[in-house]
């Protein structure tokens, strides 16, 4: 009886500590902490900024074998460290031409199909496919009963997002919101926690039909960048905002760079309903790196 008494208070102690970590998150001054984050990381501050690279990598168990030069000694700011780029063979490409490749480093938060616009967050958790497109009831119909990854970057992960397929962008908004942590804490803990954070989405016409893939901001991110618009946020504001296509509009490569975050967080992709199948072995929890692949295309309805 003792060990099922020990495991139960270990158990609710777990669940204290974790609603503590959510209660704070509530409470504090996000956007004004991931401010001062953003002007922090981007101060050149030599001899400090190399300490300070140095107890994050000692820290977090960063691998920089595969980062491009300059050298780790060559960073001028945080910032600079952790959004480096990774040599150019340091991530080979699933060869097979109908592969659906993982956009990021990271692990597989959710993978699945939608039930109609219903998209699993954490068990427990659905939130509709609506409120994460910030309100857009014609996409989000696009993408009923499609599919769907959601793939979660720890902050010792390689930070730049990359095209799951080749794409021709065909609209891009960023949606203010939030700034909760996007850890599997809170996703198990805070209800619609991708449709309240803030983000960028971008949405692609593909050989598979439309995909949207969404970087999902979270506190002390210091901003989102896309490759053809540069910084998005900061600054942030208070409305849904626009974002202009360039004319023409740009096609980007699969396996190209999107975008990157300048801090950590979170991805969550949408693909047309019939025309992938995640492959059997990709499931929640599973770590992965950016070019393998996630599923495959199928011959489904056209959309």
């Amino acid at each position: 009886m003792s060990n099922i008494t020990n495991t139960r208070a270990r158990w609710r102690l777990h669940a204290a500590w974790e609603r503590l970590f959510v209660g704070l998150q509530t409470v504090l001054p996000q956007h004004p902490l991931s401010r001062v984050m953003h002007g922090l990381t981007r101060l050149p501050g030599g001899p400090m900024t190399q300490f300070a690279v140095d107890a994050f990598v000692r820290a977090h168990g960063v691998d920089l074998q595969d980062t491009a030069p300059p050298a780790q000694p060559s960073y001028r700011t945080f910032n600079a460290f952790f959004t480096r780029a990774l040599r150019p063979d340091a991530r080979p490409l699933d060869p097979r031409p109908e592969a659906v490749l993982a956009p990021v480093d990271g692990r597989i938060s959710e993978i699945g199909n939608l039930r109609g616009r219903r998209l699993l967050q954490a068990k427990g958790h659905t939130f509709d496919v609506q409120a994460l497109l910030g309100g857009d009831a014609s996409l989000a119909a696009t993408f009923s009963d499609g599919a769907f990854a959601t793939l979660y970057l720890a902050p010792q992960d390689y930070h730049r997002v990359h095209m799951p397929l080749t794409g021709t962008l065909r609209d891009a908004f960023h949606v203010p919101g939030r700034l909760f942590s996007v850890n599997a804490v809170t996703a198990n803990r805070v209800p619609r926690l991708y449709a309240r954070n803030e983000r960028v989405v971008t949405v692609f016409e593909t050989a598979a039909g439309p995909m949207a893939v969404v970087l999902v901001g979270a506190i002390f991110v210091g901003g989102i960048e896309t490759v053809w618009q540069g910084v998005v946020t900061p600054p942030r504001g208070r409305a849904l905002r626009r974002l202009p296509v360039p004319t023409p509009a740009p096609t980007l490569a699969r396996g190209a760079e999107l975008g990157r975050f300048n801090m950590g967080s979170t991805v969550v992709m949408l693909l047309a309903p019939g025309r992938v199948a995640w492959l059997a072995e990709r499931r929640a929890g599973q770590p992965l790196r950016m070019g393998s692949a996630l599923g495959l295309l199928t011959d489904g309805p056209a959309v």
